[in-house]
């Protein structure tokens, strides 16, 4: 019984609500959907603030969506007890002069239960940020954008996994800039969460049957060299949910104009995300410098 609590904590999709809407924030948009190369249909908000540059966010995993996190439904653990809204982040880069399309990753919000109907922290979703891409160049307005990634967590996670993939990110040449919010490892996260090494392997052995793929070996850290655009890494250096040192190695193995934006906020993960909206100065003026 709390093999599968565990891995459903872990893996189960479409765990939060869509809370939010850009309406609430006076943005114009419109409501999209697109396939991935497996068939796979990805629903999102495309926020117009311009039509020569674009960023694409994508959010962290299991307990969150486009509109980001709630509390609603997550049971005895609460990392954090108030909304974190990233279409306030939105409403920050149409003020900038980007348009932003923010979509759910498959098995997460509105969009459909994957080919694999669990979630993989990366290597499935991977698929996802590659049709994101597709669909902006598709599109009769951002044809010829330039296209930044805005990755947070297993959004990170994703849009490395998508740069070192055959016919990947790195192949677009309309793709510019990225910033890679706190990275983050399955197995680092469940070591640094405290889980008993015996309840990590019961755990495991129940996520790879469901998933298909084994989270503790398989890792985004070799895709790290294949990243081909400029980076910042941030990531608040009180959090207690990551090894540092698998932050500090991610960011060694970029061989691309990079910089580590280290935040000095509570101890807590989610400050980091709160952090993305309230008082995001010194984060999305990357996204100036390189579009």
């Amino acid at each position: 019984m709390l093999t599968r609590y565990l891995s459903d904590m872990m893996v189960k999709p479409h765990q939060s609500p869509l809370f939010d809407n850009p309406e609430n924030y006076d943005l114009k948009y419109e409501d999209v959907a697109f396939e991935a190369s497996d068939g796979v249909t990805i629903r999102g908000w495309l926020i117009d603030g311009g039509n020569d540059k674009i960023i694409i966010q994508s959010h962290f995993g299991v307990q969150c969506n486009r509109a980001g996190y709630c509390p609603e439904g997550k049971g005895i653990i609460k990392p954090w007890k108030q909304n974190i809204s990233f279409l306030r982040q939105a409403k920050q880069l149409v003020s900038m002069g980007y348009s932003v399309l923010m979509y759910d990753m498959r098995n997460h919000g509105e969009s459909d239960i994957g080919t694999t109907p669990w979630i993989t922290w990366g290597p499935e979703e991977a698929k996802d940020i590659i049709a994101a891409v597709d669909f902006i160049e598709s599109h009769s307005i951002y044809t010829d954008a330039k296209i930044g990634l805005l990755s947070i967590c297993m959004g990170s996670a994703i849009s490395t996994y998508a740069f070192g993939m055959e016919n990947g990110l790195r192949n677009y040449e309309n793709v510019k800039a990225m910033i890679a919010v706190q990275p983050l490892q399955y197995q680092k996260f469940v070591d640094a969460f405290g889980m008993p090494r015996f309840l990590q392997r019961s755990s495991a052995k129940l996520n790879k049957q469901r998933t298909g793929i084994d989270m503790v070996q398989t890792s985004f850290l070799d895709d790290v060299c294949q990243i081909n655009v400029p980076t910042l890494v941030v990531q608040n250096s009180n959090d207690p949910w990551t090894e540092m040192s698998f932050v500090d190695s991610y960011y060694a193995n970029l061989t691309v104009e990079k910089q580590m934006l280290l935040l000095d906020l509570e101890k807590n993960r989610f400050a980091a995300y709160e952090h993305l909206g309230s008082n995001p100065n010194g984060i999305y003026e990357w996204f100036d410098k390189y579009m």
